[in-house]
């Protein structure tokens, strides 16, 4: 009896440790199986593998883009004789619609270190009685030396990095015209030449900025620019075999966390030729002069306030260069200075833009590139309003009020002054 009590005993234990132990045996197996169960990937069929994109070929990289300019500047006329040859052929007496610009500008990345910008006008003017000359403006190759960008030569018929209001676009620019002070340097902004720039990649960003959103920058022309060029300016062949040389320092602060205020110094000098077509009979030159040019040399200051909603802007140059001489009736080396100030108020209202200005400039000193190298005494005020209608449409209307004094071997004491409304029509495209 006890026999079998026990027996009986050590069954029932043997079934529930044989149980236990095959619960626990199954549960690890479970768990095993689940751990050493692989990942099973699905590989893409044949036909899904994408194909790696085909590399842009160099036209496929260059973008079209242009303007146009149409003006009348003869409303409210007070004084027809009161011209300027620097600026706005259209001015003055036989002066009617006019087609101010008419330029296609050919740009892009042919490459990861190749940057081209070719830009011809249709709408170029000899003289106030020739018009619409199809010329060449830039043509110039960006070759970077990194992949950034920060460092880049540039080679080719391009604007001179002297004065902000001569980089900044005509596209850009609010008053109808340049100012005489600083566009007196270099006529039509440009010249042949080798240009190294150094711009970090969080300032390209920065001048992209300014110009992307209306605020009237001038593009990348480097926080340090320095160069060479021929001096005798765009479209004109060199004469006395040297180049001028120029450096500029300009560079866009950040303050408050909004508004951008940008100065800037720059100079050049060099030898510029008043070749012989460009004297008079009668008008004395000196022999050196004809062959190696004259002194030509200068030194500009430029503050910009970017209109956020204010904005001012401000440039100022001293110098020395040819100019015409009352006393002798020749062309000489002489002292020149003057500048502009500028006042403006950016408002949007809705998608349009309104912007109104105020400009005034004052020089003294000779204009090379004109007949002469007669001396100038410019006063002048513009009060103006720019009116973004679209992106692709602006009228702006500038009253100018101006005071213009040319000394030449014709007329000694030839001064003009005088009033007019000029309107402008700009089609962006």
């Amino acid at each position: 009896m006890k026999v079998k009590t026990v027996m009986r005993a050590i069954l029932v234990a043997g079934l529930a440790t044989g149980l236990f132990f095959s619960e626990e045996t199954k549960a690890q197996t479970t768990d095993s199986t689940a751990k050493a169960t692989p990942v099973v990937v699905q590989q893409p069929a044949p036909n899904a593998v994408q194909e790696t994109p085909k590399k842009k070929a160099w036209y496929d990289r260059i973008s079209l883009r242009g303007y146009a300019q149409v003006r009348y500047n003869r409303l409210l006329e007070t004084n027809p004789n009161l011209k300027c040859d620097q600026c706005d052929k259209s001015l003055g007496d036989g002066g009617g619609l006019f087609l101010r610009r008419g330029r296609l500008i050919f740009s892009g990345d042919v490459s990861d270190r190749l940057y081209i910008y070719i830009q011809p006008d249709f709408a170029s003017s000899a003289s106030s009685n020739t018009l619409h000359f199809f010329q060449l403006r830039d043509a110039y190759f960006d070759v970077s030396l990194d992949k950034n960008k920060v460092y880049r030569f540039r080679v080719g018929q391009s604007k001179i990095p002297y004065g902000f209001e001569n980089l900044q676009s005509s596209s850009n620019r609010l008053a109808l015209d340049r100012n005489d002070a600083l566009n007196s340097a270099i006529a039509n902004e440009r010249d042949l030449g080798i240009f190294f720039y150094w711009t970090p990649e969080a300032i390209q960003e920065r001048f992209k900025l300014l110009t992307d959103a209306g605020l009237k920058g001038t593009g990348n022309y480097g926080v340090f620019g320095i160069g060479i060029y021929n001096g005798q300016t765009a479209n004109k062949p060199e004469v006395n075999s040297t180049q001028h040389v120029v450096a500029r320092l300009s560079y866009p602060l950040l303050v408050g966390g909004k508004q951008i205020i940008e100065p800037g110094i720059q100079a050049y000098t060099g030898k510029y030729v008043v070749t012989p077509d460009q004297v008079s009979s009668g008008v004395g030159i000196e022999e050196k002069y004809l062959k190696d040019g004259f002194d030509d040399q200068r030194l500009a200051a430029s503050v910009v306030v970017y209109p956020q909603p204010f904005g001012f802007q401000a440039e100022y140059n001293v110098g020395r260069g040819p100019e015409f001489n009352l006393e002798s009736n020749a062309i000489e080396v002489q002292n020149l200075h003057g500048g502009y100030a500028q006042a403006m108020y950016r408002k949007e209202v809705g998608s349009q833009v309104l912007i109104p200005f105020v400009k005034v400039q004052h020089y003294e000193g000779g204009k090379k590139h004109e007949r002469d190298a007669p001396g100038y005494s410019v006063y002048e005020t513009e009060i103006g309003v720019e009116w973004l209608v679209h992106k692709s449409v602006e009228l702006t209307a500038d009253y100018s009020i101006g005071d213009r004094t040319i000394r030449n071997a014709q007329n000694f004491d030839n001064r003009q002054y005088g009033n007019r409304l000029r309107l402008q029509a700009q089609f962006n495209f």
